[in-house]
């Protein structure tokens, strides 16, 4: 079969190598159908993030089965389905408690297409067949009607987004949400817009200084504001930090409001000091960190399914399978591949 291999910074290229097999009862073989590119893709492919190649890359996409274990009784081949990017047994005690990011039974951070970091031996989603390990457990059937493009991104991105609004806003319905926008987790800001609105925020402020992604952020419904994170739109309940950099992410803290949730859900990779006695007189709870997304995606796809959300809204490139590597390197907002 063959794969995308990440040699380094703008090098990419198929490979031969030889295709996966069921070793275990519980596994499951799938064939990816629609991928996407995650929002760390791009700083990785231009040498911004020290993830060095050779990897085979990606880890957001949809896939079919094409082979089950004798115990998978949740798909069958034939069926579609989200591939969450993280490995997770469903069965320790951080699984059952929903943070399969942390599966006890995996290496920590084991993941499909993110090298040395996720774990080489899990392959990528650019690939002809992907093994499952624990299928009953991962892999979610898409809903009748759902396009694999439109979702290619719950994998990850989408279900990183849901993580920063729909808890919140369940416990506080219509709050208002911000924002800050930027180039650091791009289509992850822009998914956290559309989703407030689609979760019944009353009011989505987008913060950014791109025109595209500005516009984009109209299309899912937010509110787009031109202007550098740092600027002051006012203070909201719910803030998420996408912009990048330690002034985005204590701007997104200095705007948040009293008793106030603020997700940050770009990649620090240095220390960045908080306004501590801001955030303890406020009574801020501010999270980061890596997403739990095998319990979300179903949520997610719910909302695609009945209309409320649609991610393809974000999608700014979709190409063919082999038109893959050019359209990588062009780095569009969200690729999404299909074959």
């Amino acid at each position: 079969m063959q794969r995308l291999v990440l040699d380094g910074p703008r090098a990419l290229h198929w490979e031969d190598t030889p295709e996966p097999t069921l070793d275990a009862p519980g596994q499951a073989l799938v064939r990816p159908i629609a991928v996407a590119t995650c929002d760390i893709d791009p700083a990785i492919l231009f040498g911004c993030f020290p993830l060095p190649g050779p990897y085979p890359f990606g880890h957001e996409g949809v896939a079919e089965v094409i082979a089950v274990g004798e115990e998978v009784t949740t798909v069958s081949p034939g069926d579609r389905v989200v591939v969450p990017f993280q490995i997770s047994c469903g069965s320790c005690d951080s699984c059952r408690r929903g943070r399969t990011g942390n599966c006890t039974a995996h290496p920590l951070m084991s993941s499909y297409g993110l090298g040395q970091m996720g774990g080489v031996a899990w392959g990528g989603f650019w690939s002809d067949l992907v093994a499952v390990p624990h299928a009953d457990a991962m892999l979610v059937p898409l809903p009748a009607g759902v396009d694999p493009a439109t979702v290619a991104s719950a994998s990850d991105n989408i279900a990183d987004a849901y993580r920063t609004v729909a808890p919140y806003l369940a416990a506080d319905p219509g709050a208002e949400v911000l924002v800050l926008g930027g180039p650091a987790a791009a289509s992850i800001g822009l998914y956290a817009a559309g989703l407030a609105i689609a979760l019944g925020a009353a009011r989505a402020v987008y913060l950014d200084t791109d025109p595209e992604r500005l516009a984009l952020a109209a299309k899912l419904g937010a509110e787009p504001i031109e202007g550098k994170p740092t600027e002051r739109v006012g203070r909201f309940p719910i803030t998420v930090e996408a912009a990048g950099g330690s002034k985005a992410l204590v701007a997104a803290i200095r705007a948040t409001a009293n008793d106030g949730h603020c997700t940050s859900v770009s990649v620090q990779t240095e220390d960045v000091a908080l306004p501590m006695l801001e955030m303890y007189s406020r009574c801020c709870t501010f999270h980061t960190g890596r997403a739990h997304a095998r319990p979300t995606i179903p949520h997610i796809l719910n909302l695609v399914a009945t209309a409320r959300f649609d991610p393809s809204l974000v999608t700014t490139r979709t190409v063919a399978w082999s038109d893959s590597i050019d359209a990588l390197l062009e780095a569009p907002v969200k690729l999404v591949a299909t074959r």
